[in-house]
């Protein structure tokens, strides 16, 4: 059995994706900036985090893009 969502439903989810995608956003760069300031020895470690903070960004636009057409173009 499948459940049906209407459009009002759909909105509040990607919205509510769209909010989890941005904190996560945040989390990783911020992750990234402090793993960079420990040196060298945890390059590796802030190239991850700032690999995850990109996927994050991508999918941040892409559920921009749905919920607001044109605003994926504006910088974040």
């Amino acid at each position: 059995m499948t459940d049906v969502v209407d459009s009002d439903e759909l909105l509040r989810r990607i919205q509510r994706a769209r909010a989890c995608a941005h904190e996560e956003l945040l989390a990783w760069r911020a992750r990234s900036a402090d793993l960079a300031r420990a040196g060298a020895e945890r390059a590796e470690d802030a190239r991850d985090a700032r690999t995850r903070g990109l996927a994050y960004e991508a999918v941040l636009r892409v559920l921009d893009e749905i919920v607001t057409p044109g605003r994926s173009s504006e910088p974040h």
